[in-house]
């Protein structure tokens, strides 16, 4: 990759990939979410929190301080946004100005392949949460990129593993399409742990949505250790439980960058 043998380019690659990612955004024929309103939607149908602070990176907490100070930047942008029957969700348009008066900070974030500190960094963290948030609904997701390695422990309250969303400004995004007939809002808080994540609508759902990890399981490969999980959603009769229906979402896999626990079975795979 040129970047990576001329880092000195990367600022110019940047900035060009950020003019047609947004130019492409412009017609590609799609109507985006921008209306926000103060007053939430009646009904709430799911929310979720994700715990803050992160103390097995192995780098300076400051960077994680700068982390929860970069979310609740793009969380101004993002608390009260509607997205209305037809429209799609871009978690970048959304906060594409967020930082227009206030810089973000530096926070941990991987470019070329290596983790390191950027402004900005941290704001996965918001699109994991969105990503976990908009699978317990019927949006449709639009965009979505699991990210290719994991490099220290994440904190997980209920979601299983192999849920997460990478993004990155000019290449990748995450979206999804209202394509029901209801309306539905995003709120974002905080308190002093957590972050937290909750999507309203504005009618009753017919059904309960829960996401479910399966198959879980670790192999080596080319001396990388490897994570594999079956993400399913099962629809529920609000009332009764009764289950209506059951789905394979996807299968994530990614290499793991930290030690695993020392009974963790590791199953052997060659190369391609």
């Amino acid at each position: 990759m040129i970047t990576q043998r001329f880092p000195f380019l990367l600022p110019l690659r940047i900035a060009q990939r950020k003019v047609f990612f947004y130019t492409g955004m412009r017609f590609d024929g799609r109507t985006y979410a921008k209306t926000k309103h103060d007053a939430f939607l009646a009904h709430k149908l799911f929310s979720t929190s994700s715990g803050l602070y992160n103390t097995k990176t192995g780098f300076d907490m400051v960077y994680q301080e700068n982390k929860v100070f970069n979310l609740k930047l793009a969380a101004k942008a993002l608390n009260g946004l509607c997205i209305l029957p037809g429209e799609t969700f871009s978690l970048w348009k959304s906060i594409r100005s967020a930082n227009r008066h206030t810089p973000y900070r530096d926070g941990l974030t991987v470019t070329n392949g290596k983790l390191e500190t950027q402004r900005g960094g941290g704001l996965c963290q918001m699109s994991n949460l969105l990503f976990w948030v908009f699978l317990h609904s019927p949006l449709t997701i639009v965009e979505r990129h699991a990210h290719g390695a994991q490099d220290f422990p994440s904190y997980r309250n209920d979601e299983p593993e192999g849920v997460d969303a990478t993004i990155s400004e000019g290449w990748l995004d995450l979206k999804v399409g209202n394509e029901t007939d209801r309306t539905f809002q995003i709120g974002i808080s905080f308190d002093s742990e957590n972050i937290i994540g909750t999507l309203f609508t504005d009618r009753p759902m017919p059904c309960h949505y829960v996401i479910e990890g399966r198959d879980l399981s670790y192999f080596e490969i080319d001396g990388e250790i490897c994570q594999e999980i079956s993400i399913y959603r099962r629809e529920h009769d609000p009332v009764s439980g009764e289950l209506l229906s059951e789905y394979l979402l996807y299968t994530n896999q990614c290499v793991i960058g930290y030690p695993l626990p020392g009974d963790t079975l590791i199953i052997e795979k060659r190369g391609s």
